[in-house]
């Protein structure tokens, strides 16, 4: 659908537009600190593939590659999240853009109940399940961040 297809194309562009502040514009770049950016990815990347060969609707080479890049989104969050957790302090831009993220994630719970309901048969556990994770991963930062905000002050994780 067209829907579809310029959704995709400003998605896949404004997530190029994000790697590339993140990684030329000069004063983003600068916020960057490589010290406490020490999350070893392989730890998510490898079991989320290894689960997507074992759970997976159906056994072909672009199921598997669909179910990994779902299982792989589920926890994708959990690097940011680590790194805010040891650096304590977070500023606004990064703090409103997990909370944003996680809001994101939690709305497309909200499309999941409303198309069971509407649509005769609708059922996809591996998305469902995927989201539920990822949205009970924000939970605790959720938790934060509005107790930040009602007492108007700086956001700062426990360690």
């Amino acid at each position: 659908s067209l829907y579809n297809t310029v959704f995709k194309i400003v998605y896949i562009s404004t997530s190029g537009m994000i790697i590339w502040y993140m990684k030329r514009h000069r004063t983003v770049k600068q916020t960057y600190d490589k010290d406490h950016d020490t999350f070893r990815y392989l730890f998510l990347i490898v079991p989320c593939f290894l689960l997507a060969l074992v759970l997976n609707e159906r056994f072909t080479f672009f199921e598997i590659l669909w179910t990994f890049s779902i299982y792989l989104e589920a926890i994708s969050i959990l690097p940011q999240l680590v790194l805010l957790q040891r650096t304590k302090n977070v500023d606004n831009l990064t703090g409103n853009y997990v909370f944003l993220l996680g809001l994101y994630r939690a709305f497309y719970i909200l499309n999941w109940v409303y198309r069971y309901i509407t649509e005769p048969h609708y059922s996809q556990w591996i998305v469902w399940l995927s989201g539920l994770v990822q949205t009970a991963l924000y939970i605790d930062f959720f938790y934060y961040y509005i107790q930040a905000w009602r007492q108007s002050k700086k956001l700062q994780l426990p360690s």
